[in-house]
């Protein structure tokens, strides 16, 4: 049975076996979020909080979490209000609000969430890591919330507001590590690169890989199986580089 958890561990294809109680928590607006918690041995490590790309949910990260709770830290997946049903079951976010709403509007979401880690364990650090919408709402997060907010994570960031300047402006006021990730092609390195330049931490990092997909799916198995490996490889560097 270890052999086997080892095996899939290594193809990024790790069961759930750290996945506690699914819990809610309330935005700003009162919208009910809903999200998947993490456990890792230590509720005092570092929470990563997990929030996904367009028409998708926080079922984005089922083989993706359960890794992050290997290498010794929290997570919790969010779904978020801008969403929909790419990965099975769907977003519970979405469903009970009855509609899907706008990136902007799911930064609320995003926000709720830094507070719902920030009450429950006040003692742990907290790290965002974003998927392409959400990659762009996690650079507003941070520059917002500098002293809850101590690590950003975007895969595959642009300027998805309604204000195409948004990202590069919250970029300047963030002031943690910052690790960008993105798909391969030229258009998504490009725009990593600008808003990597725009941030004003002095610990910042872009990964280009040989082979990505769009968003944090770059970190699966049955998204990138060419380029998995290599795309966990520099963000799990990343993640040793910071101050637990």
């Amino acid at each position: 049975m270890l052999r086997t958890l080892v095996l899939l561990a290594g193809m990024g294809l790790v069961p759930p076996l750290a996945q506690g109680a699914p819990v809610t928590f309330s935005a700003g607006d009162g919208v009910t979020v809903y999200a998947q918690p993490y456990a890792a041995p230590s509720p005092n490590a570092p929470w990563i909080l997990l929030f996904h790309q367009a028409g998708s949910n926080k079922n984005e990260y089922a083989p993706i979490a359960p890794r992050l709770v290997q290498l010794g830290y929290n997570a919790l997946a969010v779904d978020a209000r801008s969403g929909g049903d790419l990965y099975a079951p769907g977003n519970e976010t979405v469903q009970h609000l009855g509609k899907s709403e706008s990136y902007e509007k799911a930064y609320a979401d995003l926000e709720a969430a830094v507070t719902y880690v920030h009450r429950t364990h006040p003692a742990a650090k907290i790290y965002v890591l974003g998927s392409s919408y959400s990659a762009a709402l996690v650079f507003e997060l941070a520059a917002k919330h500098p002293k809850e907010i101590d690590a950003v994570m975007a895969f595959s960031p642009g300027e998805y507001l309604a204000d195409k300047h948004a990202v590069h402006a919250a970029a300047h006021n963030v002031h943690v590590p910052v690790f960008i990730d993105s798909a391969s092609d030229k258009e998504e390195v490009g725009n990593a690169k600008s808003i990597l330049a725009a941030v004003a931490s002095k610990q910042k990092q872009q990964y280009v890989p040989h082979s990505g997909v769009h968003g944090a799916s770059t970190l699966r198995a049955d998204k990138n199986a060419g380029g998995v490996d290599e795309n966990w490889g520099a963000l799990s560097a990343f993640l040793q580089s910071l101050p637990r």
